[in-house]
């Protein structure tokens, strides 16, 4: 396994204000009556609650970066309601500045094309991450978009060897594993929490859901032969000994080591 790897993860919640712009909804309508509406008529013509991609804001990108220098696990959040672009743009600044192998569960499927559209919106450049081998000859043959190369692993779309049917959740595979799995809330309840005032939470839901994938990703190294059965156990062990030093000041973590098998 080479190095640099950056896992990551994105926590979103309704785009009230592009959705009122699209509706044409009047202006005295509270957002919560705008959501409610849009509710109301997906539910009267038998669809689901899930708003389209390019309708989820982005709250919180997690990440655990991995390098010769050690692991080292960070959120972007957008604290304040107006930083949306901003930590899109630093997600993929640290993207330009490493050139990481990204990993993901669903990430070609979800939070991707979310900060694909998202990113649009806020002026967000990203011409590394674009790049499909006008740029760099190498990139034609391994970049970040094509499905089937490497450069970005969607973990949880190549071990359904691509086939939707197949998939499987995170949550399961890393209980499974023998890894603590989801701790707090679920993607359902974020939504909930964000009206609630609980971003914090909901950071440190998205980092241990992060810190799942990774764990999920150093199996799948050793299944494929790209860690040793030594090498694996210092990945784990790493992971533990990283997590263990954050639990005093994060408590969190402390719960996550705790339900650790």
């Amino acid at each position: 396994m080479s190095w640099p790897v950056l896992v990551f993860d994105i926590e979103t919640i309704p785009d009230v204000a592009g959705l009122r712009a699209l509706r044409g909804d009047p202006a005295e309508l509270t957002d919560a009556q705008v959501y409610a509406a849009w509710l109301q008529e997906r539910k009267d013509k038998g669809q689901g609650d899930f708003l389209p991609l390019h309708l989820q804001r982005v709250l919180c990108i997690s990440a655990v970066f991995r390098n010769a220098e050690g692991l080292r696990i960070h959120s972007f959040v957008d604290r304040d309601g107006h930083s949306e672009g901003k930590i899109i743009q630093t997600f993929f600044n640290t993207v330009e500045k490493h050139v990481p192998q990204l990993v993901s569960w669903n990430g070609g499927g979800f939070d991707l094309p979310v900060l694909h559209y998202r990113g649009l919106q806020h002026g967000v450049v990203a011409s590394k991450y674009w790049d499909l081998g006008d740029d760099d000859r190498d990139f034609k043959w391994n970049n970040f978009i094509s499905r089937y190369h490497m450069r970005h692993l969607d973990l949880m779309d190549l071990l359904a060897l691509y086939q939707p049917k197949n998939n499987a959740p995170l949550d399961a595979m890393a209980k499974l594993c023998g890894f603590p799995g989801k701790l707090g809330m679920d993607g359902s309840q974020v939504y909930t929490a964000f009206l609630d005032g609980k971003t914090e939470e909901i950071a440190q839901y998205c980092e241990t859901d992060v810190m799942n994938t990774w764990l999920v990703y150093c199996r799948f190294q050793k299944m494929r032969g790209g860690l040793v059965d030594d090498e694996y156990e210092q990945e784990i062990a790493l992971a533990k000994t990283t997590l263990g030093n954050l639990a005093s000041s994060q408590p969190h973590w402390g719960e996550y080591l705790s339900a650790w098998r």
